[in-house]
């Protein structure tokens, strides 16, 4: 795909939040229906414009993560909740989010920068969530091989100004086959690796957000360059790995 488009965006309208707001206490799909064109106007127009404008931001970390505007099967998540096997019947999302997943990635478990927009509640970060166990042994090998490498991804001052540390759903007990008295142990123990920056709405509205979540994604390149080559993944097209 043509990549590394510079598009202008001037914030998320207020009008996206008052949306979902209002999607909160209508979750029926009459309700939605009925204001489906609201929602293509109020909140898929303003996330594909706000995709395309972090387009080139991407590539001053990698050019490996896709930043994709088509509505479907692009960059944003769809609206819809699975609820086959859910007890909560809810037909749709109350947020919205998108994912910059890595060009080999196929799902929301692939490695990729992540941007969540709820009313009172705004995030962005990245790191890989509820990797499947192939890969997540991958990562605590990685981490055991080189854990000095791993401390200046994730314990360096600018990653730790933004993020504070690496979160994630952790094992209760130490994973096997690892020695449960490693000095990393509490990264080892993770079941996903991710850096969340919060954020909040005035932010999300303001014209200086993509600059925001720039920042935050150059900040973690080296936490996300870790954990993609932990994979066996390229970081750079132009690398020879």
């Amino acid at each position: 795909m043509t990549r590394r488009r510079n598009a202008a965006f001037e914030g998320f309208p207020g009008d996206l939040f008052s949306f979902l707001g209002e999607l909160k206490d209508n979750n029926r799909r009459e309700w939605f229906e009925a204001n489906k064109p609201r929602y293509k106007t109020q909140v898929v127009a303003p996330v594909r414009g706000f995709i395309e404008a972090m387009d080139l931001s991407l590539a001053k970390v990698s050019d490996c993560f896709d930043a994709d505007p088509r509505p479907v099967g692009g960059s944003m998540f769809r609206i819809y909740r699975d609820v086959r096997f859910s007890h909560d019947k809810r037909p749709y999302k109350e947020h919205v989010a998108c994912h910059f997943r890595h060009q080999a990635g196929k799902d929301a478990h692939a490695p990729g920068f992540y941007v969540h927009l709820e009313p009172g509640n705004v995030f962005f970060g990245g790191g890989i969530w509820r990797a499947p166990a192939a890969e997540l042994n991958k990562v605590r090998r990685a981490i055991v091989d080189d854990p000095e490498g791993w401390k200046r991804a994730t314990r360096g001052r600018s990653f730790k100004r933004l993020f504070g540390s690496v979160s994630g759903e952790s094992l209760k007990r130490p994973p096997r086959g690892f020695d449960p008295d490693h000095e990393l142990l509490d990264d080892l123990k993770r079941k996903s690796f991710f850096a969340v920056r919060r954020s909040d709405e005035k932010a999300a509205t303001a014209s200086g957000f993509v600059a925001e979540v720039e920042k935050a994604f150059v900040a973690m390149g080296p936490f996300m360059e870790f954990l993609t080559r932990a994979l066996g993944l390229s970081f750079s097209l132009d690398s020879e790995d």
